[in-house]
C-alpha cells in the first residue's frame, strides 16, 4: 500500500502535537510473544538513536496471557495444567495495567513512537502519558466506525467499549455484554527512558473468546469481553481490520503512514 498523506490531527489535552512525519507500518503475521517484545526493544533503540522512523508493529500472538506492573496472581483462573492443556504461555512484562489475553484471531498493535522529553524524575508527564492512551483510544474508536461500529470510552476505564444497548441487538454476545458495558479492545502502554512508547493494544476481532475464562481480564470482575465476530455479519479480516487501523493512526497521531513487509 503506498504511502499516504494523513491530516493532521486536532490538538488532546496532555499531549504535544507531533510534527507531521512518516511512520512505517509493519504486518509481522503471527508472532510468539517474547520474540515480538525483542522486536520492540530493538525498534525503539534504533528511534531513539535517530537510526529508524516511528513505527507501527501490527500482528498477532499464539495463546498467551500477560500481566502488567499492576498484575495480581490471583486473577490468573487456570492451573498449570489447564494452561498446558489450553497451550498458553503467561509473561509477567513492563508495561501498565494487569492481566490480559493475546491470541491468534486478535489484532495486536505496538506503536514505537517518540513522546518527547521525560520530566526531572525520569518519567513521561502523567498529562502526556494520559492523552497518549487517550489517543490509542481515539485511534481504535476511529477505526471501529470505520467498520460500522459504535465504540466509546468509559470514564476511569482505560480501554473501548462497546455500549448495553449495541450488544442487546447481538444473539451472540455474552448476557453480561447487555447489561453493562463490554470491551472489545484493551490497552496497556510503557515508555522508556527516552520517552519512546512500547507496547500498546489488543483489539478483539475473531478469537476465540473461551480464552478470556482463564483470567479475570485487566482484573475488572463485572465486565464482559466482546469481539467484532460477535457484532458484525460478515467478519472483517485481521487484514482488513489491520489497514483500517493503520489509516486512523495515522489521522489521529499526525503521521504519513508508509507500509513495509516484514
Amino acid at each position: 500500500m503506498p504511502p499516504t498523506k494523513t491530516a493532521d490531527p486536532s490538538p488532546t489535552s496532555g499531549v504535544a502535537h507531533l510534527k507531521a512525519s512518516v511512520c512505517h507500518v509493519r504486518r509481522l503475521g503471527l508472532v510468539p510473544y517474547l520474540e515480538a517484545w525483542k522486536i520492540q526493544e530493538q525498534i525503539a533503540a534504533e528511534i531513539a538513536d535517530g537510526a529508524a522512523p516511528p513505527t507501527l508493529l501490527l500482528l498477532e500472538h499464539p495463546h498467551t496471557f500477560t500481566f502488567g506492573r499492576r498484575g495480581q496472581s490471583s486473577n490468573l483462573l487456570w492451573d498449570r495444567a489447564e494452561q498446558a492443556r489450553r497451550g498458553v504461555e503467561v509473561h509477567w512484562v513492563d508495561r501498565g495495567g494487569d492481566v490480559t489475553y493475546h491470541g491468534p484471531g486478535q489484532l495486536i498493535g505496538y506503536p514505537l513512537i517518540p513522546l518527547g522529553k521525560l520530566d526531572p524524575s525520569g518519567r513521561l508527564p502523567q498529562a502526556d502519558f494520559v492523552g497518549y492512551i487517550r489517543r490509542i483510544e481515539d485511534c481504535l474508536i476511529r477505526s471501529m466506525a470505520r467498520l460500522g461500529l459504535v465504540t466509546g470510552q468509559v470514564r476511569g476505564l482505560t480501554g473501548v467499549w462497546v455500549q448495553p444497548d449495541i450488544a442487546s441487538r447481538c444473539v451472540r454476545c455474552p448476557p453480561a455484554a447487555r447489561l453493562k458495558p463490554s470491551k472489545i479492545a484493551s490497552i496497556g502502554v510503557k515508555v522508556d527512558v527516552h520517552g519512546i512508547t512500547r507496547h500498546g493494544f489488543a483489539l478483539n476481532v475473531a478469537p476465540d473468546m473461551s480464552y478470556w475464562q482463564g483470567i479475570v481480564p485487566c482484573g475488572l470482575t463485572e465486565f464482559a469481553m466482546i469481539s467484532l465476530a460477535d457484532l458484525l455479519e460478515p467478519v472483517p479480516s485481521i487484514e482488513d481490520v489491520a489497514e483500517v487501523v493503520a489509516e486512523a493512526f495515522g489521522d489521529v497521531f499526525g503521521y504519513t503512514m508508509a507500509s513495509r513487509v516484514g
